[in-house]
């Protein structure tokens, strides 16, 4: 699927062009169709002759509702501008136009309307003069009327090269998808739609919601793609999402999907600005347009000189999850203008408490915004960095970074956050009780942004076992019989470490409901699924045999890597994935994430 959406002035017929083209109605309310203002985003969708099926985002056009149309166009990559024949160039064409410059969007078509009013050649050569200097530079201008048909063959025709020449999704990538309705359906609950620019959901799997009241995990109960139901969805794409225990009143246009641990949310940022008339004055505070989200701002300058490119801390008025390197728009509602591209270059940026500290950040962000910035330093200040944030500013990691799932960490930060882990769990009691330490309350303890973190950290002898850091070399705290049960079903997985045994094996083993939770308590065994026991060591172990095959690899390919059953191999491998030693593409295949 592809994903494109309208902009320009209202009354140009944008509505009554993408009707023309799908045979479906985006005006969802009846005040639009009284009216003929489309006052809220659309959704149509069309299949093309070559089997390209197009998703149309309508916007409206008239300049209250610019918030809206920002909405609409803000994660998309493609667009068709309207112009009609009979009015040219007009104040919200000049809006429109100046924020998808300001996004960067490079792809799209030009639709000049109403061309049985007005010849539309000349109107074609001012637009093409008019847009020359911004991103939409040599768009293909189509002449077309929606009353008579006439050039519809050719718009068509030109949305078909359009969406042949966009840039490949990333399907691999995290997913945070911004929300731009939230309704309810009797029997299922809250819906939520939006653009899944990047990434891809599935049916029963945990994202983050991040609203206005906070963050919380949620569970995906359903998916949609155009109408249709689907177990799962890859960008590019509309999607309805169907959350499972979420009230209506909790979700709104502006929050965000996401999958879980990638972005968190900041309400204080330090960006680079690209003013669109550096002659004009940077206001005091704005509202930040990114995604489908419009959050006021105040705005402090860091650098004493003027010009088109400034820096900037931007404080919000709620957090919106931001990371390195996302583009927004600030905007002057009074003023009805868009007034800086904001490229955002730090989500956690240091307190400006010192004289002269606001000038020497300044010099630090010149550097992040304009030159290829060091890895090594960012990492250094930092001590850990997801390596997108680092690809996002083009800085390059460096060689001795160390690994821990998506995460890169600064060789010296690593070498201290090992020390502290291991002095954390030798001071964890011995006896009684169940062993180690905690992941939550590792990473609490060191300060870490995530328990894939400390997963990294460990590193032997230590070990990270149903969810405790542990001391591999302490023996574990059980009682004989149990102890005996263990070492039996351990000379039991000598030779085949994945062959679990069966509920009747366990039994004769000695190892029933009340021993197998204390063997687990102990850090002894671990319960991959109802009946399927293997030991502690099995998860890791089973990741450095599915590390030998060719990557990616399937549900097949890794049960005879590992001479196990199905029984075994598909929860061994989703409890993999949890621990973050596995990462699961859309077309359920996996990759060994490095350590």
């Amino acid at each position: 699927m592809h994903v494109v959406a309208t902009a320009g002035h209202v009354d140009h017929g944008k509505s009554t062009l993408v009707r023309a083209l799908t045979g479906m109605e985006p005006d969802r309310y009846e005040e639009e169709r009284r009216r003929g203002m489309t006052i809220d985003l659309g959704f149509v969708w069309t299949t093309l002759p070559g089997g390209e099926v197009v998703a149309f985002v309508d916007v409206p056009g008239h300049e209250r509702f610019v918030p809206t149309m920002l909405a609409g166009v803000g994660p998309v990559p493609a667009v068709l501008l309207v112009v009609a024949a009979d009015e040219g160039w007009m104040p919200q064409t000049a809006e429109h136009v100046a924020a998808l410059d300001a996004l960067g969007v490079r792809h799209g078509v030009l639709a000049v309307t109403r061309c049985d009013l007005a010849d539309a050649r000349p109107l074609i050569t001012d637009l093409g003069t008019r847009l020359a200097a911004t991103s939409l530079a040599g768009l293909p201008a189509v002449p077309v009327s929606a009353r008579t048909g006439a050039g519809l063959d050719d718009l068509v025709t030109a949305l078909g090269r359009l969406v042949r020449a966009l840039p490949a999704p990333d399907v691999d990538a995290p997913v945070r998808l911004w929300i731009d309705r939230a309704f309810t359906i009797r029997g299922s609950g809250t819906v939520v739609t939006g653009t899944l620019d990047a990434g891809a959901l599935r049916t029963g799997e945990e994202l983050t919601l991040h609203a206005a009241s906070g963050s919380r995990r949620v569970r995906v109960r359903a998916l949609q793609s155009l109408g249709v139901a689907s177990p799962s969805v890859a960008a590019v794409a509309r999607v309805a999402v169907n959350l499972r225990g979420v009230e209506r009143e909790e979700v709104a246009r502006g929050d965000v999907l996401a999958t879980p641990g990638t972005v968190r949310p900041a309400s204080t940022v330090d960006a680079g600005l690209e003013a669109g008339d550096e002659e004009q004055r940077m206001p005091p505070q704005g509202v930040l347009h990114l995604g489908s989200a419009a959050v006021g701002v105040r705005i402090r300058l860091l650098d004493a000189g003027g010009g088109a490119l400034r820096s900037a801390r931007l404080s919000l008025e709620r957090a919106l999850p931001l990371a390195p390197g996302d583009v927004a728009l600030l905007r002057d509602p009074g003023a009805h203008r868009i007034v800086a591209r904001a490229r955002i270059l730090d989500t956690d940026p240091p307190p400006l408490t010192r004289r002269g500290s606001a000038r020497a950040r300044a010099a630090e962000l010149a550097v992040l915004s304009t030159g290829r910035p060091d890895g090594a330093v960012l990492l250094a200040r930092a001590g850990a960095l997801r390596a997108t944030a680092l690809r996002a500013v083009g800085a390059d990691a460096p060689a001795d970074a160390v690994a821990a799932g998506d995460f890169l960490l600064d060789a010296a930060a690593a070498s201290r956050w090992r020390s502290a882990l291991a002095e954390l769990v030798a001071s964890a009691p011995a006896g009684g009780g169940e062993p180690g330490v905690l992941l939550a309350e590792a990473r609490a303890a060191l300060a870490v942004p995530d328990d894939a973190v400390v997963v990294g950290l460990a590193v032997p002898p230590l070990a990270v076992r149903n969810g405790r850091v542990v001391d591999t070399r302490r023996t574990p705290d059980l009682p004989p019989a149990v102890a005996a049960a263990v070492e039996k079903l351990r000379a039991d997985l000598a030779g085949a470490p994945f062959a679990a045994p069966t509920a009747d094996r366990l039994a004769e083993l000695g190892l029933g409901r009340r021993e197998l939770a204390a063997a687990e308590r102990a850090g002894a065994v671990v319960r991959i699924a109802e009946g399927v026991v293997l030991l502690a060591d099995s998860p890791e172990e089973a990741a450095a045999v599915l590390a030998d095959l060719p990557q990616p690899f399937t549900t097949s390919e890794a049960r005879q890597a590992l001479g196990t059953s199905r029984r075994v191999a598909v929860p061994l491998l989703e409890l993999l994935d949890r621990r973050q030693l596995t990462r699961r593409h859309p077309d359920d295949r996996r990759t060994v994430t490095s350590r």
